[in-house]
Formats: structure tokens, C-alpha cells, sequence
């Protein structure tokens, strides 16, 4: 069925005729123009009753500040990203140009990289993505253009500023096994773990750039059971943990792992201030059903002491 365009009274009235209670139509429809009716929409689960209408006593006040919640979640979990981005890019540049050296002919040379028969392809296709990161940035970015013009030649700890994460994610697989274990060795997690978290955080990080919908947000890929599994006492159906392995609180375990102990605590205090305001403000529902979604523990700020 075609989806034609709905003006703001029409789109009042969607909301009204769900049973959603709107106290103030003018506030409404100014938040509405200004937000997106599409984008607040994307919050309505959490609000819906199993015939598709929304709870008894559901307001578009509570409706918003899920939306709100969300924007302010995503924000703070998108600043710590950040952070573990620029590690990872300062710890992979040291590492690889204290063994490779610093031009791009010596730590880009094919032979430093694994020889898996398997993986060769992989390798010259991620070599040629930084190759080509160095012709398109090179002139336009003040670091790079500086180590051009005045040296010839971009370093490994200069370039990794203009790589994405995800690239920087894709370097860490076609690594040989020891520099795969000198980095992950940074984290006190192995190899194979380190590598299971890079593209989950990639995931994380490319969706709160986006400002896509974080809080209910499952990734493809699961993470390893970890200390935190067992010491939470996370529930479990069939021997399989039910939070933490492809939810937000499996990002927060990573988060966990790969932050410093005070950039974690700071961060888990920021979310739990989010969680208790909007826990203030719905009525209608409890915000055990919020946490749910998000796979995070009723005890979740039980992680910061572990």
C-alpha cells in the first residue's frame, strides 16, 4: 500500500486514533515538524500493546522522551567510541612502525601482513583502501599534507587519522598472529576475542554517527562469554546467556574491557542518570520494559566494581 505524505493535523490524528493521549497539539505539532514523525515513530514498540495500539494511558510525552532517552544514550556511548578509536589507532600505528617502519613503502609492504593462501586476496584489497586513503586525504587533511610536503611520505601514526574505523577493523584481520597477539595483548583478551569486538564496535560506531536507533540495536555477530557473564549471574535459556552477547550490554562489556577504569565509570554514570530520568517520566509502562530491550541486568551498575 503506497505511503502518501500526512500534514501535521493528520499526523495528530494518526497518533490520537492509536489511543496515544496528546495534551498539547501545538507543542505536538512543533516537535513534530522539527523531529520527524518517521524518526519519533521508531520508539512506538515500547509503547504498543499486542493489537498495535498503544498502552492505556500512553502519552506523547512518554513517546518523546524515549526518542529523547535514545539521542542522549546514543550521544554518550558515541563520545567513548571515539576514544577507543583513537586507542585502537595509536596503539596499531605504534606497533606496527616500531616492526615495520614509518613509510608507507616499508608498513605497507605485503610481506608484513599474514600469508594465508586464503586471505591473500583480502590482504592487496585492504592494502590498496589505505593506498587509496593516502591519494584522496593526502591533500586535504593539514597532518597529512604536511608530511607530504615536507617529507615525501605519510606515517602509519599520521595516516591512521584519516582511516575509518572500519578499516582500521579490517587491518587487524589480515595481521600475522604475533602482532594480532601484541595488540590484543594491550586489552589482556586473546586474539580471537579482540577480533570479534572490532567489528561489533564498527557497528556501534557507524549507527550513533547516523543517529539511527540505538537502544534496542542487536548486531549480527555475538561475543565470547566473559567474566562479567559469569560474576552478573546473567540468566541463561538452553545454557545460552540471554544479555550481553549481541545487545547493548554486550557493548557495554567491550566497553568495559577497552576503556580505562575511570572512563567507564564516568560513562556507566552518565547512561544510569539517562535511565533514571526517563524512568521518572513514564507512567505508562515500567522502564524494566526499556532495559529489556537494551539486554541490560536490573543490577547492570553492578559491572563498574567487577
Amino acid at each position: 500500500m503506497e505511503k502518501k505524505f500526512k500534514n501535521l493535523d493528520e499526523q495528530i490524528k494518526i497518533l490520537k486514533t492509536r489511543g496515544l493521549i496528546i495534551d498539547d497539539e501545538e507543542k505536538t505539532k512543533k516537535i513534530l515538524l522539527r523531529e520527524n514523525y518517521f524518526f519519533i515513530m521508531g520508539y512506538r514498540n515500547l509503547l504498543l500493546n499486542n493489537d498495535k495500539q498503544f498502552v492505556i494511558g500512553a502519552t506523547f510525552k512518554e513517546l518523546y522522551s524515549c526518542f529523547l532517552f535514545d539521542r542522549y544514550l546514543r550521544n554518550i556511548i558515541f563520545k567513548y567510541l571515539v576514544i577507543i578509536e583513537n586507542n585502537l589507532k595509536s596503539i596499531f600505528s605504534y606497533q606496527l612502525s616500531k616492526k615495520y617502519g614509518y613509510r608507507e613503502k616499508e608498513y605497507l609492504n605485503f610481506k608484513n601482513f599474514t600469508q594465508k593462501p586464503d586471505k591473500i586476496r583480502r590482504v592487496r584489497d585492504i592494502i590498496d583502501k589505505m593506498k587509496r586513503q593516502i591519494r584522496v586525504n593526502g591533500s586535504q587533511h593539514n597532518a597529512t599534507m604536511h608530511y607530504l610536503s615536507s617529507y615525501g611520505y605519510i606515517p602509519l601514526w599520521v595516516l591512521v587519522k584519516v582511516l575509518s574505523f572500519g578499516i582500521v577493523s579490517d587491518l587487524y584481520t589480515i595481521l600475522k598472529e604475533e602482532d594480532k597477539n601484541e595488540i590484543a595483548s594491550v586489552y589482556n583478551v586473546s586474539s580471537e576475542e579482540f577480533e570479534g569486538y572490532l567489528p561489533i564496535l564498527a557497528n556501534y560506531r557507524n549507527l550513533c554517527a547516523h543517529e539511527d536507533i540505538l537502544y534496542s540495536h542487536h548486531t549480527e555477530k555475538f561475543i565470547s562469554t566473559t567474566k562479567y557473564h559469569l560474576e552478573l549471574n546473567i540468566p541463561k535459556i538452553e545454557e545460552e546467556y540471554i544479555n550481553g552477547k549481541n545487545d547493548l550490554f554486550a557493548l557495554i562489556i567491550i566497553l568495559k574491557i577497552m576503556l580505562t577504569e575511570k572512563e567507564f565509570r564516568w560513562m556507566m554514570k552518565e547512561i544510569d542518570y539517562e535511565i533514571n530520568s526517563l524512568k521518572g517520566i513514564l507512567q505508562s509502562i515500567s522502564i524494566d520494559e526499556v532495559l529489556k530491550k537494551m539486554g541490560f541486568i536490573e543490577d547492570y551498575m553492578k559491572i563498574i566494581e567487577i
